[in-house]
Order: structure tokens, then sequence, then C-alpha cells
């Protein structure tokens, strides 16, 4: 069991609370993460508020980015123990994100924490800062 904001779909609304889930309803991928840090985006917001058209599938867990460790792996790229980062892929928005304790994502989608940076600091740097670097 890990928690999660789980974000559900009643007629045109949307609603968010904090869920119990099972590993077993986290949507498909082949990496199992321990997500240690996460951050709250414009996107995520939309989503949460319903304010937007941003969730494309429900149920949904926003959150378009996350940092952990893998707790499980198909990959060949990826091992227990390894800390990575989940940036895009339309996580949050197709796919569920990082606004919980665990996720599940495709491996292809992963890349590995750079040396000497933590979770916490890749969170802090996160999409937005990711996004900025890329417009310089």
């Amino acid at each position: 069991m890990f928690k999660a904001l789980l974000l559900e779909e009643s007629g045109k609304e949307t609603h968010a609370s904090l869920k119990r889930l099972n590993e077993n309803q986290l949507t498909a991928g082949d990496v199992l993460v321990k997500v240690d840090y996460s951050t709250l985006n414009y996107k995520d917001a939309m989503a949460i508020t319903g304010k937007g058209k941003i969730v494309r599938q429900w149920p949904m867990v926003p959150g378009i980015d996350y940092a952990g460790t893998v707790l499980a792996s198909d990959h060949p790229d990826h091992r227990i123990g390894d800390e990575v980062i989940l940036t895009g892929w339309g996580v949050g928005e197709q796919h569920w994100g990082g606004l919980a304790e665990k996720a599940c994502a495709k491996g292809d989608w992963l890349i590995p924490m750079p040396v000497g940076m933590s979770a916490k600091r890749a969170m802090a740097i996160g999409t937005a800062g990711f996004t900025a670097m890329l417009g310089l």
C-alpha cells in the first residue's frame, strides 16, 4: 500500500483526494520507483483544480515530474537502488505522475540522477528549471 493524490472525474467536476492504493493499481511500466520528491507545477494545479483540460485519462495521479529510487525493474538500464528522475512523457496527464509515494514508468523515460545531485535538489530544479534551461 502507498499514498497518492488521486484525481477522479464526476460529471464535469474533478475531485482530488489522498488515497491508499495497491501497487497493482499503478499504470503500466517496467520500473517501479519510490518517489522521494516531486514538484507542484502550474500544469499540476490546473489538473487538480479541474480548471484546464490537462488530464487525458481518469483516474489520474498528478505530478509532471519526480525523483526517486528504483524498487523493482525489468528494464536493462535500471537496477534496484538506482536513483532516477522523470520529467515529461505525458506523466500527470496520460500516465500517473509523481504526487504519490510510488510510481511506475517505462524505463526509457527515466534518466539517471546526475552524480552528486540529490533527489531534493533535482526537484528544486524540476520541470520548470529544465524548461528554462532549454530556453537559453
